[in-house]
């Protein structure tokens, strides 16, 4: 934070409001960015949860061919 002193009267007023008026945009823009990013959140959460479901089932279909994971990646089973 930084104060810069202009005095007084008419000009240090409008400064000053000048001032407030930048603040209250700045406020407002950082307001916006969170409603923003929650409303994506909300639009992505079912994607979420299809994604989920598809990599379970994916994993039980690749078991149930006899695969297995080894150090990260799928393997065919031995034997």
């Amino acid at each position: 934070m930084v104060r810069e002193y202009v005095g007084s009267g008419p000009f240090a007023e409008l400064c000053a409001r000048s001032d407030e008026v930048l603040r209250e945009k700045r406020e407002l823009e950082r307001l916006e960015g969170r409603e923003s990013v929650a409303r994506v959140e909300a639009l992505a959460a079912p994607m979420r949860e299809v994604d989920d479901k598809a990599e379970v089932l994916a994993r039980a279909v690749l078991v149930a061919a006899g695969y297995r994971r080894h150090k990260g990646e799928w393997r065919l089973a031995r034997g």
